[in-house]
């Protein structure tokens, strides 16, 4: 096939910038048997399995969160200059170093050690809930639960969870369609974010103990450690990107199994599932519904040119769900499933997915072995299912499993 520019094959738009935009509607899927791409507002986006492994390792791509704040008319402040320099949006050589100097906080020895602890508070969330038979679940349950999980993995006290919960949900806010209007209130909690760190860093030196934050603090006197700068951004980028997207994808997943109530019976038979349980979650209902890489140069990929500075978002979604990839792409928590891509994939797959995996899998069955016949108990609220989603509110009643 000739090489052709975007508009001239058969494919369709998305507005996704759109409040009204759904990435997980019945049009995208349309989209999808149309063509492998469909055309957005900002670029392209991917929409089958093969095409996303594919791009997501394609060496003319690069990672390509780094221009979402100039996408949404962000291009200073506190935010932009935050953005500039996290670990997400590195390459190279920078980006090999700051994960290699964090990586040991993740590694699976050290989160086993820790999974007693999280399930311990797990079990003290849904004891909570079980005794009233309703409850919030995002308050009660999935956001004091992420928080927790973060104080007790940095060596933070557990009991400062609410603050950095709610700065981290602010600061969430910056990757989703929302991000311009949301600016002051994501700049406020950011620079509380900042303050908490800088706190953090003072009381390791002076007190250093045997948590991961110390040993960070106290490499800063190695050749090849941290600056003071380096490791106030890294360490709010750790707080809020472990709180903010376990969160999110714990509702999610409640919401998930309440359209599938027979598989969350079966979670509760079977809690041994619990890992599948969290990748079906994450392949059909992501918090990240997109995967953003940037092209550094033209190039022709089936037929389509796509020229240098083109942004690329991999609908995780629509590509976990593929029919070409798995005949059967319905929810089925014992299924054999290829990879999905709820953690992204290549040099940038996601730092902390051994924690998210960890903590939701200890999480998930202990709630299905509690609770049963889940309803929604009122109007939930969510944030715009575009972007990284989730909901906002989620009021449920349940009866208790005895």
């Amino acid at each position: 096939m000739n090489t052709a520019t975007q508009d001239t094959l058969d494919s369709a738009y998305f507005n996704v910038s759109d409040p009204d935009f759904v990435i997980h509607s019945q049009a995208v899927h349309d989209a999808r048997e149309r063509n492998w791409f469909a055309r957005t507002n900002y670029g392209l986006a991917v929409l089958r399995y093969e095409e996303m492994k594919t791009l997501l390792r394609h060496p003319k791509l690069r990672q390509g969160s780094a221009a979402w704040p100039r996408h949404n008319g962000v291009t200073e402040g506190k935010f932009a200059d935050w953005w500039n320099e996290v670990l997400l949006n590195k390459e190279g050589p920078d980006h090999a170093r700051l994960r290699r100097l964090v990586n040991p906080a993740f590694s699976p020895k050290v989160l086993e050690q820790m999974n007693p602890r999280f399930q311990a508070l797990a079990q003290e969330l849904i004891d909570a809930m079980v005794a009233k038979g309703e409850c919030e679940f995002m308050s009660e349950f999935a956001e004091p639960y992420a928080a927790r999980v973060i104080c007790i993995m940095l060596g933070l006290p557990e009991s400062e969870w609410n603050t950095i919960a709610k700065w981290s949900a602010t600061l969430g806010l910056a990757l989703g369609i929302t991000l311009k209007q949301d600016l002051p209130r994501i700049e406020e909690a950011l620079e509380g974010l900042y303050h908490y760190a800088d706190q953090l860093i003072d009381d390791r030196l002076a007190n250093p103990g045997d948590d991961f934050v110390s040993k960070l603090v106290l490499a800063q006197r190695d050749d090849d450690a941290l600056s003071h700068d380096e490791l106030r951004i890294m360490l709010v980028l750790l707080i809020f990107g472990g709180m903010d997207t376990t969160r999110n994808q714990l509702g999610l997943g409640m919401e998930s199994f309440m359209q599938h109530p027979d598989q969350w019976e079966r979670l509760a038979e079977r809690p041994e599932l619990a890992s599948n349980a969290v990748g079906e979650v994450m392949r059909t209902n992501p918090t990240v519904t997109w995967v953003t890489r940037e092209a550094i140069e033209t190039f022709e990929f089936q037929g389509l040119q796509i020229d240098a500075g083109t942004t690329v978002h991999l609908f995780s979604q629509a590509a976990g769900t593929d029919p070409r990839a798995m005949p059967d792409p319905s929810f089925n928590i014992e299924a054999e499933r290829p990879p999905h891509f709820g953690f992204g994939g290549g040099t940038h797959h996601c730092l902390g997915h051994f924690i998210a995996k960890s903590d939701m899998s200890i999480a998930m069955p202990l709630l299905a072995r509690h609770m049963t016949r889940i309803r929604l108990n009122g109007d939930p609220q969510w944030l715009p299912r575009s972007g990284n989603t989730g909901p906002v509110s989620l009021p449920l009643t349940f009866q208790v499993r005895r």
